[in-house]
């Protein structure tokens, strides 16, 4: 919910798959670099279950990222991320979204 982070600067990353060595990377050195970030909160966002999002958060230690899911939510078309073609149709492309305390896009 977007009331949860009220008042804060929030960076979404998207990704494909947590299951993807680039993806995977990706959230793990967004969360090194989300130790450095004043009021703010970094949401890693894939089509991935809840589940597999969990798994791999517990065991890499992910502390600073919230990751979320997209599935079954209308986030990839909201923020026109959403691979249409391609064997990774479906899926959420690779993209980085900085949404500021006003909670505009920037």
């Amino acid at each position: 919910s977007a009331d949860k982070y009220s008042g804060k600067n929030i960076v979404l990353n998207i990704f494909p798959s947590i299951d993807t060595g680039v993806c995977a990377q990706s959230v793990r050195q967004f969360n090194q670099d989300a130790t450095k970030l004043e009021n703010t909160v970094v949401v890693g966002v894939s089509q991935d279950l809840p589940f597999a999002l969990g798994r791999f958060c517990a065991a890499e230690g992910i502390e600073n990222v919230e990751a979320t899911s997209a599935f079954r939510s209308s986030f990839g078309e909201d923020y026109g991320v959403k691979m249409e073609d391609g064997p990774l149709a479906g899926l959420l492309a690779r993209a980085v979204v900085i949404i500021n305390t006003e909670g505009e896009v920037i």
